[in-house]
């Protein structure tokens, strides 16, 4: 009898640690910026790129990260950089749907990033 309170600890540790993701923008090999000096729109060419990572064992393990220099690789050649970027991480339908049908044990996310692509 005394120990549930440890196995509901446990549970409660499991559940409560989730998927994280780090990104990274020193690994995409040309300068980065998340916002630009106000009142200023960088001139250039806007993307959004979708991508999706999967996460496994209720979030623990990381089976799958997306990868942003490999969407833009053409892109960003020739003194190329990226202003403005924005990540957004989120679960679609389908995901939690997946999600729930494996009980967590599978736990996709779609990564959308969005910015805009400027010559130096």
């Amino acid at each position: 009898m005394r120990q549930r309170p440890w196995l509901a600890l446990g549970v409660a540790a499991v559940l409560a640690s989730g998927c994280a993701q780090t990104f990274d923008a020193t690994t995409l090999g040309v300068p980065v910026s998340m916002a630009g000096p106000a009142g200023e729109a960088p001139a250039g060419t806007p993307f959004r790129v979708t991508a999706h990572s999967v996460h496994g064992l209720f979030g623990l393990v990381s089976m799958g990260r997306p990868s942003l220099e490999k969407k833009l690789a053409g892109q960003l050649v020739g003194g190329k950089a990226v202003a403005n970027l924005k990540i957004t991480t989120k679960m679609r339908w389908s995901d939690l749907l997946l999600t729930g049908l494996t009980l967590g044990l599978v736990a996709p996310k779609t990564v959308v990033y969005e910015g805009i692509i400027v010559g130096r």
